[in-house]
């Protein structure tokens, strides 16, 4: 009994950590064929919306000590490809997967 439960924790956090890796995956490739396409598209409103980005984060931040110095930040580029992305891979996810 004691290894079935160890198994089946092993099991399920691969899952979790299969999809969220998906996730994060999709978002960036959604994002990078969204930048893509936004540099082809003439100016207009589908320009716009493939080439409009919202940046939310921290923005760099140092802090040095004499023998140490730490950089910290981390900025996520979301636009509408990267989540529409997103969508369709949690769609997929719900379907076929879970």
């Amino acid at each position: 009994m004691g290894n079935a439960d160890v198994r089946e924790r092993v099991v399920k956090k691969r899952e979790v950590i299969f999809i969220v890796t998906a996730l994060i995956l999709g978002a960036v490739i959604g994002g990078l064929i969204g930048d893509i396409i936004g540099t082809f598209l003439p100016p207009g409103a589908a320009k716009t919306l493939f080439s409009k980005s919202i940046e939310i984060g921290i923005d760099t931040t140092r802090v040095d000590f004499y023998a140490i110095t730490f950089t910290f930040g981390l900025m996520v580029r979301i636009n509408f490809l990267s989540v529409l992305t997103v969508i369709l891979v949690i769609v997929y996810f719900r379907w076929w997967y879970l």
